[in-house]
């Protein structure tokens, strides 16, 4: 069976990144969205960035962003993906796409079947499909709030492109989402710290293990 591939989103510090590579992770995520805990700036996710390994994907996270933005983002961070996890618009993603020339990974909230149409709007532009969680009304935070969504409600989905499950995995529960759901990539940030926006080491090993185990 082939490997599950994990992407630990919000790092902020060196030793999250060498934690995330030694565990084996085959994307870390940066965080640009400014009221998040897990924010860094173009500066330090830059730093950030170059110690990544040869075969790491960088993505960058950010939240309806102007063109000003992700220009200053791309010219300073050496990104591989672009996330976008706000309410852009299939047009958007593919004038980003465009704009940089970079593989864009789109993310879209899921709470009832009603939300399910998006996904196969984005599934036509993006080059990666990101299925989460939706936010509660009134959370400024689109992600990384450590909450899971109805897994039967995209189980035996597909979309044309790769897609990502999303929302509140944790290391005890990676493993039913990935039966119900047919995931063959994850994306956590909360599941794996042991403070909003603080990464832990064996937390990280915990999950990749756990992971592991589904794929045995």
């Amino acid at each position: 069976m082939q490997d599950i591939r994990v992407k630990i989103c919000g790092l902020k510090r060196p030793e999250d990144m060498r934690a995330l590579a030694q565990a084996g992770a085959a994307y870390a995520g940066l965080n640009f969205f400014e009221p998040s805990p897990r924010y860094v700036t173009p500066a330090l996710a830059r730093e950030l960035a170059l110690l990544a390994p040869e075969g790491l994907a960088k993505v960058g996270l950010l939240v309806d962003p102007s063109d000003a933005l992700l220009d200053e983002i791309v010219e300073a961070v050496p990104l591989d993906i672009i996330q976008l996890h706000g309410r852009e618009s299939p047009e958007r993603v593919e004038e980003v796409r465009g704009r940089y020339g970079l593989p864009v990974m789109k993310a879209v909230g899921v709470a009832t079947e009603a939300d399910l149409p998006l996904l196969d709007d984005h599934g036509r532009v993006a080059d990666m499909l990101l299925v989460d969680a939706k936010p509660a009304p009134g959370d400024e935070l689109p992600g990384g709030n450590g909450l899971p969504f109805d897994w039967r409600l995209i189980a035996g989905r597909r979309w044309p492109v790769p897609w990502m499950l999303a929302g509140g995995l944790h290391a005890g529960n990676v493993a039913e989402a990935v039966e119900r759901t047919g995931a063959r990539q994850v994306d956590l940030s909360s599941g794996v710290e042991r403070e909003k926006g603080v990464k832990d080491a064996g937390l990280i090993r915990a999950f990749m293990e756990a992971v592991a185990g589904v794929t045995a």
